[in-house]
């Protein structure tokens, strides 16, 4: 069982920053697909970005890109991932998870139905 709490949610105007942070087991660094992901009311629940395990590659919706960036770092036996989300807009209002999965021997990939693990989601709601 992989534990993921996701903190740092709120509430910002058009063009706003927030910064979200997940907490996960160190293990999981090394062998485990890490993402970020987004459900909106009415909308099916959609990848945002993801690293692979180590860091080796990154992924970025293309709504997102250029505005958001991932970040990792490991402090005991904790790894952070962190998404920083700047230039807000309105569209970007949803319920944010943070989510994980066993890399195995298959490439990263970020559709939600391939991750076995979830936070419990943070609330993101950008005002116009």
């Amino acid at each position: 069982q992989v534990q993921l709490v996701e903190s740092g949610g709120g509430s910002v105007q058009a063009g706003g920053a927030l910064r979200l942070s997940c907490a996960a087991p160190r293990y999981t660094y090394s062998s485990y697909c890490m993402g970020w992901f987004r459900q909106a009311p009415g909308k099916e629940r959609e990848g945002v970005a993801g690293i692979s395990p180590g860091g080796d590659t990154t992924y970025y919706a293309d709504s997102v890109k250029g505005r958001f960036t991932l970040s990792q770092d490991i402090a005991k036996n904790t790894l952070y991932l962190h998404l920083q989300m700047n230039s807000l807009e309105p569209e970007d209002t949803a319920m944010y998870y943070c989510a994980a999965r066993f890399k195995g021997w298959s490439a990263c990939t970020w559709a939600p139905g391939e991750f076995g693990y979830w936070g419990q989601g943070t609330q993101v709601t950008v005002s116009s």
